[in-house]
């Protein structure tokens, strides 16, 4: 059987931590800031975790 390929547009864009767990960056942060609060383009700038029922699958995307 082949080997599995890895996801590179998600390679790029997920980070997985020392302990093991999975950060991204969060969308609507790049433009039309002025009309969203900057206490939403804060919180848009901070990383997050990934929802537990969708860890399974990005760990598949990067090949673990």
């Amino acid at each position: 059987m082949p080997k599995m390929k890895t996801d590179r547009g998600a390679a790029k864009r997920i980070k997985i931590t020392g302990s093991g767990r999975l950060r991204r960056r969060k969308a609507f942060r790049s433009h039309l800031l002025e009309k969203k609060s900057s206490v939403r383009t804060r919180r848009l700038g901070r990383e997050s975790d990934f929802a537990p029922g969708d860890v399974r699958q990005v760990r598949r995307m990067l090949g673990r």
